[in-house]
């Protein structure tokens, strides 16, 4: 039976960051949670190992203004045509407001029902290109209805696409897989009077690494591990060679991986600079009994408002003094753990899959 829902990520595969894994998540696997038609890019090379259910569009040219823009959203469009056959597909889920995926997919498939799922990038590129704003407010007055994961998002949308009504927005959390929940690892025991911090995801300036490394080399009793990809570290590298921060480098970790990382550290840190859409790796983190400290962005004060620790990763007084309570203070890490597990709880995969479901039926 052909799924009745398509969707496209115009990344290729694979590619780093939590709006990838949502994806995979949802409409991957033997047992997807969404069955969907699902297409993210080839990038190219040796083909990869595939998720089961998840297919790859030979389409070059990714670019995000001007002609080669349209020309990029065309070729995507008839890739998607000659993929699968539009009378099978009774709904779009149209991951990223801007970008090329979501515009191919209403040109290829015009009479499907339209959910979209706002993620941070739609809305960060949105304000840097004028190209992608106007693609973004396009796909926000085709749709029928907007998901965003939290009210931060939502509010974000408005301040970009201010045609939109509230009333095409849904609030539907992102979630975390559903094993993670039930089978977390639990942190091991401190080795040294030192506090081991992971930061884990992007080095993009957004997610606010040179702010971190710059406020630790005024920070004592530390030591801090980056999981993230290699080109990207190897860009960070003259930074914290300048800076002589040493950082022990785990490389880009798949995510069973990552979550037996957890295990090993103390505490997590998100020094994001802007927003997060939801961070999901935060959750994870919290899933697997690791407190989080993080920047009280919009987005992640309200995924995790009091189960993390705030504090100013810009400042380094403020960040010395948080990371010397979190590393001196009786019972304190506990407590994070406790109340960071209770948080992650809240926000099972599953929950997210049958919201979305359930919103495509209303759409009937």
């Amino acid at each position: 039976m052909t799924p009745a829902v398509a969707t496209l990520l115009d990344l290729p595969f694979p590619s780093p960051g939590g709006s990838v894994e949502l994806f995979l998540d949802l409409y991957t696997g033997g047992q997807p949670l969404i069955p969907a038609a699902a297409f993210m890019l080839a990038s190219g090379g040796k083909p990869p190992l595939l998720p089961q259910g998840l297919h790859l569009l030979n389409v070059s040219g990714k670019c995000l203004e001007g002609r080669a823009f349209n020309a990029y959203v065309e070729r995507l469009r008839a890739a998607v045509t000659s993929a699968i056959q539009p009378e099978e597909v009774s709904t779009l889920h149209l991951h990223h407001l801007a970008f090329g995926a979501s515009p191919a997919l209403l040109r290829a498939l015009p009479v499907a029902r339209r959910i979209a799922l706002v993620h941070g990038t739609d809305l960060l590129y949105a304000s840097m290109y004028p190209d992608q704003r106007d693609v973004l407010q396009h796909c926000a007055r085709a749709v029928d209805t907007i998901v965003v994961p939290t009210k931060a998002m939502a509010d974000r949308l408005l301040a970009l696409a201010p045609g939109t009504t509230r009333r095409k927005i849904e609030l539907i959390p992102w979630g975390i897989p559903d094993q993670l929940l039930s089978s977390a690892a639990s942190p091991r025991p401190r080795r040294t009077d030192h506090l081991r911090l992971l930061y884990a995801g992007r080095l993009a300036s957004e997610k606010g690494v040179e702010a971190l490394v710059d406020s630790l080399t005024a920070t004592p009793a530390t030591e801090l591990s980056i999981a993230a990809p290699p080109a990207q570290f190897h860009a960070l590298a003259p930074l914290l060679h300048r800076l002589g921060v040493h950082v022990h480098y785990l490389g880009w970790l798949r995510r069973p991986q990552l979550w037996k990382a957890f295990a090993d550290h103390d505490v997590l840190v998100m020094p994001s600079t802007t927003f997060e859409a939801m961070g999901l790796v935060a959750l994870e983190a919290q899933a697997c009994g690791l407190p989080v400290l993080y920047q009280p962005v919009p987005g992640l004060n309200e995924t995790l408002a009091s189960t993390g620790m705030a504090t100013d990763f810009s400042t380094p007084a403020t960040l010395t003094r948080d990371l010397t309570r979190l590393r001196t203070t009786s019972g304190l890490l506990v407590a994070l753990r406790t109340a960071g597990r209770a948080n992650a709880a809240r926000y099972p995969l599953s929950a997210t899959a049958t919201a979305l479901t359930d919103l495509g039926r209303q759409l009937n």
